[in-house]
């Protein structure tokens, strides 16, 4: 919850707008909270969206369960300025594109450095206008979807993200290296 500002929920209720039809979950412990989860539907609401397109979801203990609730998901909005990272992991390991939105800041990078080391830096956006066409076009084009959704958890799996062997390598190299110029000195 800390990472959802009005400017961010004010996007999404555009993206909802735009793509009639389409709901938006929510998914955060905090969420347990009724009251908490009425001010959400109502933001929405304010801002032209039914209030049965926007799902709170509260805690999920069980892990299964947790990834389980990817599968009710088409698109992944990533927030900002504060990107996701475990959770757009998450995302694209259940077969769940995350779109992104570029800042300046590390924390509004992650995004795309996770989408680049896939090949999709198609999916970061450079400001909150594309991102919302990014939304609505990834949206409104089913057989594209369904085929990024499909190749995701391959992708992921091959790429660097996933390449424990080679990190290994790299970080090995790195400390050779250091071990290297700390005895010539």
């Amino acid at each position: 919850m800390p990472k959802l500002n009005e400017r961010l929920l004010g996007l999404w209720a555009e993206i909802l707008v735009q793509t009639p039809g389409s709901r938006l979950l929510l998914k955060n412990a905090a969420l347990n909270d009724n009251a908490l989860k009425q001010e959400l539907v109502d933001f929405f609401a304010a801002r032209g969206v039914a209030p049965g397109r926007v799902e709170p979801l509260g805690f999920i203990p069980s892990l299964a369960s947790h990834l389980e609730a990817y599968n009710q998901v088409d698109i992944a909005l990533d927030s900002f300025p504060y990107n996701g990272t475990t959770t757009t992991c998450e995302a694209l390991w259940m077969g769940v594109p995350v779109l992104t939105l570029v800042g300046v800041a590390h924390r509004s990078r992650v995004g795309l450095s996770l989408l680049s080391s896939l090949g999709l830096g198609c999916l970061a956006a450079p400001d909150a206008q594309s991102y919302k066409t990014l939304a609505v076009e990834l949206a409104t084009q089913p057989a594209r979807l369904d085929a990024l959704r499909r190749s995701l958890r391959g992708t992921m799996a091959g790429s660097p993200l996933c390449d424990c062997a080679g990190l290994t390598a790299k970080l090995e190299r790195a400390y050779r290296g250091a071990l290297r110029i700390r005895s010539r000195s």
